[in-house]
């Protein structure tokens, strides 16, 4: 393959990479000690903010894992220019297997069924639990359902790291091995997230179900993933070899990714409304009537201006999504917008009113330091392109061939 570099130096992260990683470790350390602190004089807050920036950034870890089976099965150099990028994000899946501990701490704070059920007060609700929890909603069941989903997502990880960091070595390489794991992959991506979207979010409400919102939290991950790759491929971009490798056709497909999930993200949304508007069932209104009362009808509607119709009509233009340099502020705008559309999903159950606690701000970003401290670690570990990788050309001829 003539058209690879003569070694992978000349592949590999930029110094910035490692000046990121160092800042983002001290950024998670200091605030993960004011979290820590936090937790002692009000845990309520620091669960629930917990559960919060956990959701957040889990949805970058695996949303980056499904775009990158994506890619496997339909190729394309608009995903082999941040494959590297994406497979960095996917490897934080063991630090998210660890982070999820101290959720299973919290379970009594945070689900109103892992309490004594002699303790409710609504004894209609209590019959209900009582119901549940020997069905589902279990403890020991939550625990057993949370270790399925890990070893899962774990294995996909583990597999796509391995065969793509022997990418790295002579001989030349296929896909194929990638398109066989990646077709199942995506299939059990979809059913552990949607059980994990059941279990971790939606039965903090247990007397509320959607059975559309699996696929809420899916295309919300897909969304931060994209979103994430193109804020790491615009700070790549000024320095080699990603100054080399970016081509404005590349920057476009990512443009659409993200306007497609964005699309998608409102359908979904759109749906789950229309349907439960529909059954007029006491039961499955009183999610939105929490959710459109108190203040927080007005973060509903900041979401459907600046989550869908702004993002929206920018990302018609085609100038735009040729732009890295634009496209960075709107896909760092969405991230921000993702983290509202969690807070709008999670904390309405635990306060009628709309209120941000210490909690909602220090824990995504005491997290949110240790994670971007391992992806970055990841990242300087595997040179930025899989050298040997058979569709490797499609981003190296334009320079070298």
């Amino acid at each position: 393959m003539s058209a690879a570099p003569a070694n992978h130096a000349v592949a590999m992260a930029p110094p910035v990479a490692k000046t990121i990683q160092g800042r983002s470790l001290v950024i998670g350390l200091i605030f993960s000690a004011v979290a820590v602190a936090g937790a002692f004089f009000r845990p309520d807050e620091f669960f629930r903010g917990y559960l919060l920036a956990y959701m957040a950034w889990l949805g970058v870890t695996l949303g980056s894992m499904v775009i990158l089976m994506i890619r496997h099965l339909t190729g394309g150099g608009w995903g082999t220019v941040i494959r590297r990028i994406l497979g960095a994000a996917m490897r934080c899946v063991p630090l998210m297997t660890v982070l999820f501990v101290p959720i299973l701490f919290g379970l009594p704070r945070l689900y109103i069924w892992a309490r004594p059920l002699d303790t409710i007060a609504d004894k209609h609700l209590q019959v209900h639990l009582r119901q549940i929890t020997k069905s589902y909603l279990s403890v020991n069941g939550f625990i057993v359902r949370a270790a399925i989903y890990f070893v899962i997502w774990n294995f996909l990880s583990f597999f796509l790291t391995k065969w793509s960091r022997e990418q790295d070595q002579p001989p030349v390489r296929d896909n194929s091995r990638f398109k066989v794991l990646s077709g199942p992959g995506l299939i059990l991506y979809a059913f552990t997230v949607s059980f994990a979207a059941i279990d971790w979010v939606m039965s903090i409400d247990p007397s509320w179900i959607s059975t559309i919102y699996g696929l809420l939290i899916l295309i919300g991950q897909l969304l931060s993933a994209m979103c994430f790759a193109v804020v790491v491929e615009r700070i790549l971009v000024d320095f080699k070899p990603m100054s080399d490798w970016l081509k404005p056709d590349f920057v476009q497909d990512h443009g659409k990714w993200m306007l497609t999930f964005i699309m998608v993200w409102a359908y979904f949304s759109f749906s789950q409304w229309l349907i439960i508007w529909a059954g007029n069932l006491p039961e499955e209104i009183t999610w939105y009537m929490r959710r459109l009362n108190g203040g927080w009808g007005y973060v509903g509607l900041w979401l459907v201006v600046f989550h869908f119709a702004v993002p929206f009509v920018i990302l018609l233009s085609r100038s735009f999504k040729r732009d890295i340099r634009r496209m960075v502020w709107l896909a760092s705008w969405m991230l921000l917008m993702r983290y509202l559309d969690l807070f709008w999903h999670i904390e309405p159950d635990f306060s009628p009113r709309l209120s941000v606690t210490w909690a909602d701000v220090v824990l995504p970003v005491a997290m949110g330091g240790l994670w971007m401290w391992f992806f970055f670690r990841n990242l300087n570990s595997m040179p930025l392109l899989p050298i040997h990788d058979v569709d490797a050309n499609e981003v190296l001829e334009p320079v070298h061939g």
